[in-house]
């Protein structure tokens, strides 16, 4: 084996120092110039140059190296001049090298601090791991639910900090009561996750993307958030399919919360379909703009029962009860209410809902039975993803026909045996291309609903992109031929469906839109999971608009009197939505009279 030189060992050794950053060639740097001012110092002490003792020879030294200055040649002998000549060269030098390190340092901090390196050390704040330009939807909801407290806001994702700040600025509207923090981490990295202080947070949310990063991130978090802090913390995030969901066990060791969207989407989508308006309407009751839902002590409501409450809280609307520890929507209107018990109200702020004696109203004539339902007329659906089977288990009890286009032959028997077991749903498919324009304008024509589903087996944007260029010839179609279907349009991403909105009968369903407004209602108030798990499962309460002629309220009414009317059917009445303004009219006041035209619709809560 070769033997390692000495100047092999010496080059070694140098570029390991070098290597050590800036304090580490300041420190070589000092050595250095010690070195040389004690060399020169010993050569003038030792030749007799300089008259001074040793120490203040040395001092000299270093203070000429220091500043450089080369010494005049008159009073002192030609050895002196020539080594504090060296001194002075050695000290220029010197001085030259620092300036760069200094300089190179705070080059160095400050792209770090663009870069988000440091540590945060804020308590009580929300983190937001995830960041996807064009999708802010999940940072405004929670800069809303905010209102006017305090807040502090941080956002983690591998963008460059700088970018991040930047967007955010951009497109939304950052309150001063907000401070907004980002930070470029790697959200799968435990060690990086820790200069979040997600221990030190009141709620991590895991901003809406695919499965697998959401897994990814709950693990790494979940790594972190150990002991006391597993309590504390509510970790929230959103997952596709059930096979990503967290273990029940798992979940609440760690205080993990999780929604899985793509029935919530299903859903939202088979009532969409036949009900125009209703996506906003989810949309309106789950965001934090205009009136959301509280849990409000109201101790004056004991020994009351549900049904009597609903006639006596204005300016906000009873949907349900939270009792030992669970929320429930929609309880019968027999349930006395007790004491300790907390009332779900739709409202504008926890102070606005009033109690109130129990309002005059006229006599209403009894009303059996369930409310009238009338044909819906036939849906095409065009697309065949993982959710259509939901979507069809979904559809409106009052729909009898389905076109299906675009299903490959694999999918339809499955389909076709959900159609027998629901028994009163006749399903075809259609046999031409859609890519053809006269193939969709064919399947257009027989159908009052047309429904596009996303295709998951393509990334975001380019199922979008199909989606959005669909959509664009169904509505050319619609004007051409004079037709007057309904369209319900599935996108993934909410900064790709800002392209093609229009005030034109168009329903759109975005999953990472409906995600975020889910998720920072989680943040802000875990205990509503139940309430929301079962306003979005496929059982118990859900969100419907009835016609005021399925209703038999057409005419004119007070608020309290239809809100009497929908309880005999077994639904709670949130609003109101007039055909001629398609607006949302949330927590009218109880004295509040209406008039109800035939195909005006009431905004209720219920079991169909």
């Amino acid at each position: 084996m070769k033997k390692v030189s000495f100047k092999e060992r010496f080059s070694y050794w140098f570029d390991n120092r070098m290597s050590a950053g800036s304090f580490g060639l300041i420190r070589l740097l000092a050595i250095a110039t010690l070195f040389v001012a004690l060399v020169i110092a010993l050569l003038l002490f030792l030749f007799g140059l300089k008259e001074d003792g040793f120490l203040a020879t040395l001092w000299n030294s270093f203070v000429n190296i220091i500043n450089s200055s080369l010494p005049e040649y008159e009073g002192e002998g030609i050895g002196y001049t020539v080594l504090a000549s060296v001194g002075a060269i050695v000290g220029l030098f010197v001085t030259s090298v620092l300036i760069g390190i200094i300089a190179s340092a705070i080059e160095e901090k400050i792209t770090s601090l663009k870069r988000g390196n440091s540590r945060i050390i804020e308590e009580d704040h929300f983190v937001v791991l995830g960041f996807y330009p064009g999708e802010y939807t999940l940072i405004r909801q929670l800069i809303l639910a905010a209102d006017d407290e305090p807040c502090c806001i941080v956002v983690a994702g591998d963008v460059e900090q700088e970018d991040m700040e930047q967007y955010i600025e951009d497109n939304v509207d950052i309150p001063k009561n907000v401070r907004l923090i980002c930070r470029t981490v790697d959200i799968f990295d435990p060690k990086a996750l820790e200069r979040c202080s997600l221990s030190r947070c009141r709620t991590v949310v895991i901003s809406p993307t695919d499965d697998f990063r959401t897994t990814k991130a709950l693990l790494a978090v979940s790594t972190i958030l150990t002991g006391e802090a597993a309590g504390k913390v509510r970790v929230s995030a959103i997952v596709s399919r059930p096979e990503y969901r967290f273990p029940p066990s798992i979940a609440a060791k760690h205080n993990v919360t999780t929604l899985q969207t793509q029935e919530t989407i299903a859903k939202i989508i088979a009532h969409s379909c036949t009900e125009p308006g209703l996506s906003e309407t989810f949309r309106e009751v789950f965001n934090f703009e205009g009136s959301e839902l509280y849990l409000l002590p109201m101790p004056k409501a004991a020994g009351i029962t549900f049904g009597e409450l609903m006639l006596r809280v204005d300016s906000g609307v009873p949907v349900g009860l939270y009792r030992n520890g669970i929320t429930r929507l929609n309880v019968p209107t027999e349930t006395v209410i007790e004491e300790d018990d907390r009332i779900l109200v739709f409202t504008e702020t926890q102070d606005s809902a009033k109690f109130l004696d129990m309002p005059e109203m006229a006599e209403l004539p009894e009303r059996k039975g369930s409310a009238s339902e009338e044909p819906a007329g036939t849906v095409a659906i065009i697309g065949g993803n993982d959710t259509l089977e939901i979507v069809l288990r979904d559809l409106p009890e009052n729909l009898s026909e389905v076109i299906i286009a675009g299903v490959p032959e694999g999918q339809r028997q499955e389909i076709l045996d959900i159609a027998a077991e629901r028994g009163d749903l006749n399903v075809s498919f259609y046999p031409r291309n859609i890519s053809r324009i006269s193939a969709l304008s064919d399947l257009a024509k027989q159908a009052e609903h047309m429904v596009i589903l996303s295709d998951y087996t393509k990334p975001d944007d380019t199922a979008d992109m199909d989606t959005i260029f669909r959509l664009l010839n169904l509505r050319d179609i619609r004007t051409r031929y004079s037709l007057s279907y309904n369209i319900t349009a599935e996108m993934r991403r909410e900064h790709n469906q800002s392209l093609v909105v229009t005030d034109d009968n168009t329903d759109f369903v975005v999953a990472s839109n409906m995600s975020s407004l889910l998720l920072a209602q989680l943040a802000e108030s875990p205990e509503l999971i139940t309430a929301f798990q079962e306003l979005l499962s496929n059982e118990g309460s859900e969100l419907f608009l009835k016609t005021a002629k399925q209703m038999n309220c057409t005419g004119e009414w007070t608020v309290a009197e239809l809100r009497a009317i929908t309880l005999q059917y077994g639904y709670i009445t949130m609003g109101y939505r007039l055909t001629g303004t398609s607006e949302n009219h949330f927590n009218p006041p109880l004295d509040e009279k209406v008039t109800l035209e035939s195909d005006d619709s009431l905004i209720v809560i219920g079991k169909d």
